[in-house]
Parts: C-alpha cells; sequence; structure tokens
C-alpha cells in the first residue's frame, strides 16, 4: 500500500469534485488501492515497452518477471 488512510482521506477532501460526497474511510481505502494497481500495471507495461524498444531479449524477460 503506497498511502495510509489518513493520506487518502486527507488527499480526497482536498479535491474539488463536483458533488458533495461522503465515503467510509474503508471505501475510500479501497478506491485508492483500485487506482494504485492500476495505475502501477500502466507504469509497468510502460517500463516493459521502453526495455523492449532497447533490447528485445531483456524486455521479454521483464515482462515474465514482473508479470507485464
Amino acid at each position: 500500500m503506497i498511502l495510509n488512510k489518513t493520506e487518502v482521506n486527507k488527499l480526497f477532501h482536498a479535491v474539488n469534485l463536483e458533488e458533495n460526497y461522503n465515503f467510509l474511510e474503508d471505501d475510500l481505502m479501497k478506491l485508492a488501492n483500485v487506482f494504485a494497481d492500476a495505475g502501477a500495471r500502466h507504469e509497468r507495461k510502460a517500463c516493459v515497452k521502453v526495455a523492449t524498444d532497447l533490447n528485445r531479449v531483456v524486455g521479454e524477460k521483464l515482462a515474465q518477471v514482473r508479470g507485464a
């Protein structure tokens, strides 16, 4: 986990949303984790692509090890 509940709660309340939402802290953590996982997967794929562009064998091994 990258952020703790306090940080997630603070960031959520700092965002200027269109509506007034009142999420439970546990629900905010679930959302934060889903977004973090999606971001990590996207970054992993981008890293594998760069590695593959530079060296196909290294990129393929990186994809195998990192599960991208």
